[in-house]
């Protein structure tokens, strides 16, 4: 048999020269019946019980283990301080969402006597008492990385001041700017037999004032929000310098505002997060609408699950605040650092070159770069793959939206809306395209976690304008990223696509790292209409498609399909290579598949952001597994799915994780990529990803991580760093968007 070269053992560059073949449907067919090569595949495929509980980690220890490395970008010298204290936002933001999200899960698992072990093993209060305590782990660290990067930033002119550092003078004036623009706003409430214990709203700061009237020797105990929001920073800036000082901080030292004559015996803040989760049964519902924005609502009743105080609370009030909330000892958090240290955001978009990452904005992609109409040049292209942020969102994906609701032959436009924003153009073309006459059909995703209630108003927008609005499959989230053109071309009606990684969002686009195809392939056209019908109807989900794969119904299937083929194309002359990048890995399917490849000899190579169930290295099951993160400037958020296929290769991306809420209960979409350009550079970038020793982290077999380290500088290769570069270099190098930067310049 001929065994074609590989896509990963040519030059470093996208477009290098390669040989592949046209790829076939079942590369079984392809082998034949050579019995030995489908002997040595499936040999060792039962060294060991691939349901042992020990085998597979834990979802939620493994997605914190994802938030270590994030706070290590804090830690790191060589992250510049104002990123250093971004990255502590984050992690604050994203424990906070933990909470809301995962530990409200598992909470109403244990409330409903539910104890159903996972794949690892593990009850649902085990989740949370193991989870907590890293949790733990992770604030402390947190807190120490939090007074460290303030103490440094100083240096710089850069404060985050207590109220006693502040002068005379900046005391007044803070005072008064408090008096006149944010007291009018603020309204105590008293906790006594009068007043029952206020309402907390999600994710709101508080004060827990401790009071002692003139006319009586008793402490009463009053709770006074702290008014961020709708123009109100968490820190306001003291004088001309970039000096701050936190709004809790002033208010807590100008309570003789609120309470005038009471001895003020103490004033602390905390934080609460609720259970986001209160979904409903779709069944049986007439207006899915209108339940949506009943959830939403519930969700601001919903229990609480954590808060966060200052450190040294008085024990009794810590208690009768826990108490009160609802919650127990082990749900309270100490901090001492900033009550909901999200806020730092403010901070650190300050504008400081040498405290900030090289600035960076998406270029145009080469073969865009042109003012002819976008349909034409895909027609000469085929097929053009956009790699955000590196190519710019607005010239590609937006520019497309906005070209086709002008276009006068443009006859049709129906795309899926999962989350967009406000200063997305989005939205503004679709309204256009139905002024135009155009007929404009969007599926909107309702049940898009923390966006319903914005969704709700762009689908009100939406049919407003005269656009044919629908909400996906009754019982599936509709998590794809997909656009229709129907164009009515010299030739006939043709078909222009774009397919996503990442959401319709131009605010995202800057921050993640995601992959989209432009496409006027003919197939694709055909595969994309079938699915818009699916998502309209509700009907046959079982569709017959060429390129494109969707979930819930082909795509795991397919997955398990392929690596199972990788299994038996598996010989000494070729060994067989999977190559998956993804968000997480939790389908303990898929994971139970990959170790039987590992056993029949395949190598396999994951790029996991966060979560991931599988543990590499374990001798007889998993020894030809890498699993490595990569964390960094952008947020990584693509999925690229390669199988070697006896020399045969495929490269599929998509919507998808590899976790079974998206496999199975979603509406997903995968597409193979056909075009050699587009799967040279597809390889190019997995490569990158497998080379970078600056951002990359590899997993140990216990699930723990392990930084790569370059101790020569010249060495260091950070792949965002190279992606940067290839996107500036190629635009200079060729307006034809097909030549890479030297070799040279990559390694």
């Amino acid at each position: 048999m001929k065994h074609l070269k590989m896509v990963r053992d040519t030059d470093d560059r996208p477009g290098a020269s390669v040989n592949i073949a046209t790829s076939t449907e079942h590369s079984l067919e392809m082998l034949g019946d050579d019995a030995e090569v489908r002997s040595v595949a499936r040999e060792g495929n039962d060294i060991a019980d691939l349901s042992e509980s020990n085998l597979y980690l834990n979802r939620e220890l493994t997605w914190l283990e994802f938030n270590k490395r994030v706070l290590n970008e804090a830690k790191d010298s060589r992250t510049p301080l104002l990123e250093r204290l971004k990255f502590l936002a984050i992690v604050g933001s994203n424990l906070d969402e933990f909470f809301m999200k995962r530990i409200g899960r598992l909470k109403q698992k244990v409330d409903a006597g539910l104890e159903m072990l996972t794949v690892d093993g593990r009850s649902p209060q085990q989740q949370i008492d193991e989870s907590s305590a890293v949790v733990r782990e992770i604030e402390q660290e947190k807190d120490r990385l939090y007074h460290e990067t303030v103490d440094a930033l100083k240096e710089y002119g850069i404060g985050v001041l207590n109220y006693n550092e502040l002068t005379g003078e900046e005391r007044e004036v803070v005072r008064d700017y408090y008096l006149q623009n944010i007291f009018p706003l603020v309204t105590p409430q008293s906790i006594d037999p009068a007043h029952p214990f206020p309402f907390i709203s999600n994710n709101s700061l508080n004060l827990l004032v401790t009071v002692r009237p003139q006319t009586s020797n008793e402490n009463l105990s009053a709770r006074v929000k702290v008014p961020i929001g709708l123009g109100i920073p968490r820190f306001l800036k003291v004088g001309d310098d970039d000096k701050f000082i936190a709004l809790d901080e002033v208010m807590r030292n100008n309570l003789d505002l609120l309470f005038p004559g009471a001895e003020i015996v103490a004033c602390e803040a905390f934080h609460v997060a609720r259970n986001a989760r209160t979904e409903r049964k779709e069944t049986g519902v007439s207006d899915l609408l209108a339940m949506i924005a009943s959830e939403v609502r519930d969700r601001r009743f919903a229990p609480i699950v954590r808060v966060v105080i200052e450190e040294n609370m008085d024990s009794s009030r810590r208690g009768w605040l826990a108490a009160e909330l609802g919650l127990s000892e082990d749900d309270v958090f100490e901090t001492t650092g900033p009550v909901r240290i999200s806020d730092l955001s403010e901070i650190a978009s300050l504008s400081y070159r040498d405290l900030r990452d090289d600035a960076f904005r998406g270029v145009d992609h080469p073969a865009l770069d042109d003012n002819r109409s976008i349909f034409h040049i895909l027609r000469e292209a085929g097929s053009i793959l956009l790699h955000h942020p590196y190519v710019s969102f607005s010239s590609s994906v937006e520019r497309f939206l906005v070209e086709a609701s002008r276009d006068p032959k443009v006859r049709a436009i129906k795309m899926s809306l999962y989350r967009t924003s406000e200063k997305t153009r989005i939205v503004n073309a679709l309204i256009q395209a139905a002024q135009n006459g155009k007929q404009v059909a969007v599926v909107v995703e309702l049940k898009a976690r923390f966006d319903e209630s914005a969704n709700i108003e762009w689908a009100n927008r939406m049919e407003e304008a005269g656009i044919h609005v629908s909400f996906g499959v009754l019982g599936l989230k509709t998590h794809s990223k997909v656009i229709l053109v129907v164009r009515q071309d010299y030739n006939g009606l043709r078909r222009y696509v774009h397919i996503g990684t990442g959401n319709y969002h131009a605010g995202t686009a800057k921050l993640y790292s995601d992959l989209g195809l432009m496409t006027c392939d003919d197939t694709i056209g055909e595969d994309v209409t079938e699915l818009f019908n699916f998502l309209t109807t509700g009907l046959n989900p079982e569709r017959k498609y060429g390129n494109l794969v969707p979930a819930p119904k082909q795509l795991k299937p397919l997955l398990l399909e392929r690596i199972e083929r990788e299994i038996v194309c598996n010989t000494k002359a070729v060994p067989g290579l999977i190559r998956l990048k993804t968000n997480a890995l939790e389908d303990h399917d898929i994971v139970r598949a990959l170790y039987r490849a590992s056993q029949a000899g395949v190598k396999i190579d994951l790029i996991v952001r966060d979560t991931c169930r599988l543990r590499p290295g374990l001798p007889g099951i998993s020894e030809n597994i890498t699993v490595r993160s990569i964390v960094g400037q952008f947020l990584e958020h693509s999925r690229i799915f390669y199988f070697q296929n006896g020399g045969n290769e495929e490269f599929y991306i998509g919507s998808a994780d590899l976790m079974r809420r998206n496999l199975e209960s979603r509406v997903e979409v995968m597409a193979r990529i056909d075009s050699l350009p587009l799967r040279q550079e597809l390889a190019w970038i997995l490569k990158m990803q497998m080379a970078d020793n600056r951002l990359a982290w590899e997993m140990d077999s216990d699930g723990s991580y392990t930084q790569l380290r370059q101790e020569h500088p010249e060495e260091i290769q950070s792949c965002q760093q190279l992606f940067i570069r290839y996107a500036s270099e190629r635009v200079l190098s060729d307006s034809g968007g097909r030549v890479s930067p030297s070799a040279g310049n990559l390694e």
